[in-house]
């Protein structure tokens, strides 16, 4: 059965950093698209960033609002990815969802190109 786990959100102030972790047991993620979306109350499921694409698997995808701010990385060894996030913004609160694909995919910022997801982890950024 292959589960990801994320950790690491919390309650941060506005211009504060959290990082974000998603421990995936299972099957082996290196091969794989690794994803981390976003859904704020009341809002739809947004994608934040992806790595691993069909040129790399290391290559790293973002949507605007997050460039400069977010970094996506994989420790392949540990099966896990990471999201640093940055200059933390009132915007940025949401729940926080880990997701991979099945191999490498290039829809990276579309929901329907994930097979497996996590059970979310809450981020809030206070003013």
């Amino acid at each position: 059965q292959v589960q990801l786990v994320e950790s690491g959100g919390g309650l941060v102030q506005t211009g504060g950093s959290l990082s974000l972790s998603c421990a995936a047991s299972g099957r082996t993620f290196s091969s794989a698209t690794m994803g981390w979306f976003r859904q704020a109350s009341g809002k739809g499921r947004e994608f934040v960033a992806a790595i691993g694409l069909p040129s790399s698997s290391t290559s790293a995808y973002y949507v605007d609002s997050v460039k400069g701010r977010f970094t996506i990385s994989r420790d392949n060894a540990k099966n896990t990815v990471y999201l640093q996030m940055n200059s933390l913004k009132s915007e940025d609160t949401a729940v926080y969802y880990c997701a991979g694909a099945r191999s490498l995919v290039f829809s990276v910022s579309a929901a329907s190109a994930y097979s497996y997801w996590g059970q979310g982890t809450q981020v809030t950024v206070s003013s």
